[in-house]
């Protein structure tokens, strides 16, 4: 490689590792402490605070809820594992996961996520080909999950799975239009993805053009047509996987996200210990976190920061007062969200020094 390329290269990276820098940490931050403090304002009540019954049973079940999601990063780092078919060892899928986590907590929409994704994977040595596949097939597992389970809990509960009943009447048109809009993105591009990568990738391969010929694209179109050019094979490679290879993602997948739903259902316990416990509340439980999800999914703040703070209460208001709710809402995103900023300020220097290493070492060797 001469020196003019070289520096092309290491410019691009740099831009690519800029858009997970440590230093993206403060708005995201900002923007949920300042809706924390307006909600505290107006709908805290301190002795509905008070009157919380902190019992052995509540700290249990918060110990519950760090564990169950810290379970979910386990098993998102199998699942990478796995999709790299063992180039990668644990310990490098946990600290993947946990950079394309933190991506995904400072970058608006979960589109953002996903093309850092791509980016990261590039940057271990993965061919464009096959980080892209990686990508793609997560973005479809996860994807087909909300696509297939939100019609099912709307066929099986009605729209108690997404509000109180008593308040159907008044909550469910602004919401509704909301989950319905995020759930028909999720099928235009899920639907998309799934017939390009394991149908006909030849369409995948004319998307990545047209994506190339795009202006503000012009820069890394020799990669993207590299990528189109080698997607078939990749596309080739994953359909000539064995079943239970498929098997073995779809149910890490729907482990996953059950476990970051059940957080919620944890944190409430914690909170209101005497709420109902029967089988039918917990599945309601579960379908009202996925609902939340789906909804705040596309929120345009970075990770949903301060939608999701709103939100919360008006999914679980039919189980825990608005005060609470508020309390409620920031455990929740402490032991989900803020680990991942913090741990990515940990984590990320050091990822980046051992790729500037790895650089050094392999332009000195040529």
């Amino acid at each position: 490689m001469n020196q003019e390329s070289s520096r092309i290269v290491e410019s691009k990276q740099e831009k690519v590792l800029d858009s997970i820098s440590p230093s993206k940490v403060y708005l995201p931050s900002i923007i949920g402490l300042v809706v924390v403090f307006y909600l505290l304002q107006r709908q805290i009540n301190f002795q509905e605070i008070l009157d919380i019954p902190w019992r052995a049973a509540s700290y249990g079940w918060l110990l519950i809820a760090i564990v169950v999601y810290m379970g979910r990063h386990v098993l998102y780092s199998w699942r990478l594992r796995l999709l790299s078919e063992g180039d990668f060892s644990w310990m490098k899928s946990i600290e993947l996961v946990t950079i394309l986590e933190f991506a995904s907590s400072v970058s608006p929409t979960n589109f953002g996520g996903s093309a850092v994704a791509f980016f990261l994977l590039i940057q271990e040595n993965i061919s464009g080909a096959r980080a892209t596949a990686i990508v793609i097939y997560t973005i479809i597992a996860d994807t087909l999950f909300f696509v297939l389970t939100l019609p099912l809990l709307f066929v099986l509960f009605g729209k108690s799975f997404f509000v109180p009943a008593t308040e159907i009447g008044t909550q469910w048109g602004g919401l509704a239009v909301t989950l319905f809009v995020s759930w028909l993105i999720m099928c235009g591009y899920g639907l998309m993805l799934l017939y390009g990568l394991f149908i006909q990738p030849v369409y995948l391969k004319r998307l990545f053009r047209w994506f190339g010929r795009r202006k503000i694209l012009q820069k890394s179109k020799d990669r993207i047509d590299m990528a189109a050019d080698e997607i078939e094979l990749s596309s080739r490679h994953i359909k000539d996987l064995p079943g239970y290879f498929h098997g073995a993602i779809a149910g890490i997948t729907l482990g996953a996200w059950i476990l970051r739903f059940f957080t919620v259902t944890a944190i409430l316990l914690a909170l209101n210990p005497d709420m109902p416990q029967q089988m039918y509340d917990h599945l309601v439980l579960l379908g009202r976190g996925e609902a939340l999800y789906a909804v705040t999914a596309y929120s345009p703040t970075p990770g949903g920061s301060g939608v999701a703070e709103i939100v919360f209460g008006e999914f679980y208001k039919e189980y825990v007062s608005p005060g609470v709710a508020v309390v409620g809402a920031v455990i929740w995103r402490v032991i989900t969200y803020y680990p991942y900023l913090i741990l990515g300020v940990i984590i990320i220097p050091n990822w980046i020094r051992k790729l500037i290493n790895k650089r050094r070492t392999t332009q000195t060797e040529a």
